[in-house]
């Protein structure tokens, strides 16, 4: 099953840490077994038969089955036990995720959470990922997502800047202004402010710039510029007074947060325990419908 999830043996060996000869070895075994050719290969790809493809269908049922079944007794004799593979978006991971994770751990102590924090989302399946958080988007139809957040932007300043701030956003001074590069490009993210008619964008041109948005928030903190970032990561300097929301009465952009695991993960008693936490994490007053579409992201050719 995970040689065809992955579409590469030395992947699915990868994924399930183990040798590339064990799991071609297993593979073969299995052919032998049923005397079928399951995968056609050669040296530049592979291809599930129609066997193959009745087995994996069946495969994916039956061991399912099997990891509820697990699940089910683990928790009847003591709890939920195992490893949990997550990953989440690094400034996510570093502001909000991180810190609350020892309570995860304090009321699961027989789950090992091993937490992955990257930009560059891996494929669920081919790295044995059971639960992971994505933005806006995920890059697998196959997945199953859930919304679990709504995040806006916010415009905010240290506190010692704000006397110096124009009555109005448009009339900010571009270069007093800092930003966030997304991946894989130079050119800033504007910020887009909208309040009755009346619709903004700014291109940041200040002195500072980082892919990361907690970077981005010491910055801010240390009186470096004006930055448009997105409240999950502002929220507690707000309350705290380290930074100060200014403009509040215009509207910005807003960004959503989904909870995403394949579809054979989904009747996990461990995954559905991290959910269920991470529901309590976010602000549930923030949470988008269920029913809200989800976007695919595209693949790189």
């Amino acid at each position: 099953m995970r040689v065809a999830e992955c579409g590469s043996f030395s992947r699915a060996a990868e994924s399930l840490d183990l040798a590339n000869a064990t799991v071609t070895t297993c593979v073969r075994n299995l052919e032998r077994h049923l005397d079928v050719t399951l995968i056609d290969r050669d040296t530049r790809r592979l291809r599930v038969t129609e066997e193959g493809q009745t087995l994996l269908l069946r495969a994916r049922e039956l061991l399912g089955s099997v990891a509820r079944i697990e699940d089910e007794i683990r928790s009847q004799v003591g709890g939920l036990r195992g490893r949990l593979h997550i990953e989440t978006p690094i400034s996510l991971g570093h502001t909000l995720l991180c810190p609350a994770l020892p309570a995860f751990a304090a009321r699961y102590p027989d789950i090992a959470a091993a937490v992955t924090l990257t930009n560059q989302p891996h494929h669920l399946i081919e790295r044995g990922i059971d639960v992971a958080i994505r933005m806006d988007q995920v890059e697998d139809a196959d997945l199953v997502a859930r919304p679990i957040y709504e995040s806006r932007y916010v415009v905010c300043c240290a506190p010692q800047i704000v006397a110096t701030l124009p009555e109005h956003p448009g009339d900010l001074d571009r270069r007093g202004c800092i930003g966030i590069l997304p991946e894989e490009r130079r050119s800033v993210n504007p910020w887009r402010l909208r309040k009755d008619a009346q619709d903004i964008e700014i291109r940041p041109e200040g002195p500072l710039h980082f892919n990361s948005s907690d970077a981005l928030v010491m910055a801010t903190q240390q009186g470096a510029g004006v930055s448009y970032v997105l409240d999950v990561f502002v929220n507690g300097s707000l309350a705290e007074g380290t930074l100060v929301q200014v403009y509040p009465e215009w509207t910005t952009g807003m960004r959503t947060f989904h909870v995403v695991m394949a579809k054979s993960r989904v009747g996990s008693a461990k995954v559905k325990a991290f959910t269920d936490f991470l529901f309590e994490v976010f602000d549930a007053q923030r949470r988008p419908s269920a029913n809200a579409v989800i976007g695919v992201r595209a693949q790189r050719a």
